[in-house]
């Protein structure tokens, strides 16, 4: 029998003893995992502790424990020490971002990639059908790169200071297919990956899928905090760290040399295995002064390293070039091949062309003043707040004031034509008071159709005094 009395006592989760089954751990997480998804529980909420929750169903404590590990690593529910047990932001949905589903006019949610720039590639693959040895391009042969594509890709990573070999390379299909491989090869499922706080909601999603744990991790204008990172790192058993630090997605914080010498030290000690996620290297290199080197360079086997060619080049060609130490390649090859069997070689070769004829930096160059103008219209209208901010970044991360609802705010701003994403779509762990809005600058056909997004945005949110 419960040793206190629960018939008046405020519980933020009361859930029914009588349809329990055995196993009640399992029988437990089924009615947790019903009532999140039914919209019982919003996002937030704090659980019962769970020596209550057990006194209150008179059940062992284990079985809570048991039963709330069953959330936590489908990501429903998430635990901050000395805090208690929360339910997730994104629990009740998915929040995988995709070009799909788009009805409206205006396009700033999704973030594309310029694609403007697609006339260049015509030459290149009439030289690509005429090359003599096209017929290898259409095999199962070289499943992770024909040696000549793996050359290119490590000449063309030497512009990021990447030093690698091309024994070291693997092309596999886009920086999504690249993040999936990782997570297979290298953790397992309960594992725990430290993420920025705010973090790439598609990596979110994958972490859910292969059941992995993200452990949010505070920072600021220069990147994820080190003594954060330590700290949690001293109280729980992190397996991993995901890293995006040229240019943030959604925050668009750019992480500083120091800050990454500094992260590299912690890391170390604690023996984590990184992700590297440099989708934006590219467009930070070069421009901005304080960018010196990846994490890989630091810590070279420890990491691997990811740099995806969609947003430079082309997103539909789908190539994307792993780079990883002698410590993780059996484990990455047999999750290319198990996952992949290969990667598209005529795709490869299309990029390696737009590599070797110069035309790849054409198109950058292009992609640069294209997403300068897009930048300077936005902050037109929206003038800029912080001196970190990416000067050329494809999205901005924008302040509002705290709104009730984020899906209706989102489906407010759809019924007059723009489809936007709200920061919850983003965050990695626990809800946090600020708010922001990611706008997409890439995907619209115009800067005239940009300026008018952008014109209804700000009406919209000046309007409902959310500025």
């Amino acid at each position: 029998m419960p040793v206190n009395s629960f018939e008046h006592y405020p519980m933020s989760w009361k859930p029914d003893r009588s349809s329990l089954k055995r196993p009640y751990y399992q029988s437990l997480a089924h009615l947790l995992e019903e009532d999140i998804t039914n919209g019982f529980l919003a996002p937030g909420t704090k659980l019962p502790p769970q020596r209550e929750l057990a006194d209150f169903l008179d059940l062992n404590f284990t079985t809570i424990t048991r039963a709330y590990k069953i959330c936590e690593m489908k990501g429903l529910i998430y635990a901050v020490t000395g805090s208690g047990t929360f339910i997730s932001p994104n629990a009740t949905r998915s929040i995988t971002i995709s070009a799909d589903r788009l009805t409206c006019n205006i396009d700033l949610g999704f973030v594309a990639s310029f694609e403007r720039t697609s006339p260049y590639l015509k030459e290149v693959l009439s030289t690509v059908m005429e090359k003599r040895y096209f017929d290898q391009l259409l095999n199962y042969n070289d499943p992770t790169g024909i040696p000549h594509q793996k050359m290119a890709a490590v000449n063309w990573m030497e512009n990021l200071g990447v030093d690698a070999s091309p024994e070291q390379v693997s092309i596999v299909s886009g920086a999504q297919n690249a993040l999936a491989i990782s997570l297979t090869a290298l953790f397992e499922p309960g594992q725990k990956i430290a993420t920025d706080l705010y973090t790439y909601s598609n990596f979110i999603e994958i972490a859910k899928m292969y059941h992995i744990q993200l452990v949010p991790i505070a920072g600021d204008e220069c990147g994820m905090s080190p003594a954060e990172l330590d700290k949690q790192c001293s109280h729980t058993s992190i397996h991993g760290v995901f890293l995006m630090p040229s240019c943030c997605n959604p925050t668009t914080v750019m992480m500083t040399d120091h800050r990454k010498k500094a992260l590299a030290c912690v890391i170390k000690k604690h023996d984590l295995i990184i992700i590297e996620d440099d989708i934006y290297a590219f467009f930070t290199a070069g421009v901005v002064t304080d960018y010196k080197q990846p994490m890989f360079n630091l810590l070279p086997e420890q990491t691997v390293y990811i740099c995806s060619t969609s947003k430079a080049l082309c997103s539909g060609l789908r190539v994307a070039y792993m780079v990883y130490g002698e410590r993780f390649k059996e484990k990455i090859l047999r999750a290319i091949f198990n996952i992949n069997v290969k990667t598209s070689s005529l795709n490869a070769e299309i990029v390696t062309e737009l590599i070797l004829s110069g035309k790849a930096h054409d198109i950058i160059s292009k992609k640069k003043q294209l997403v300068q103008e897009a930048n300077n219209l936005y902050f037109e209208y929206f003038p800029a707040r912080k001196h970190y901010e990416h000067p050329l970044s494809f999205f901005r991360w924008l302040s509002i004031n705290p709104y009730h609802n984020a899906l209706q705010l989102e489906a407010n701003l759809h019924e007059r034509g723009i489809r936007i994403y709200h920061s919850d779509r983003f965050l990695s762990g626990q809800t946090t008071p600020n708010k922001y809005l990611r706008v997409a600058l890439s995907s619209t056909n115009s800067l005239e159709e940009l300026r008018v997004g952008l014109r209804v945005l700000k009406e919209y949110l000046e309007e409902k005094e959310l500025l």
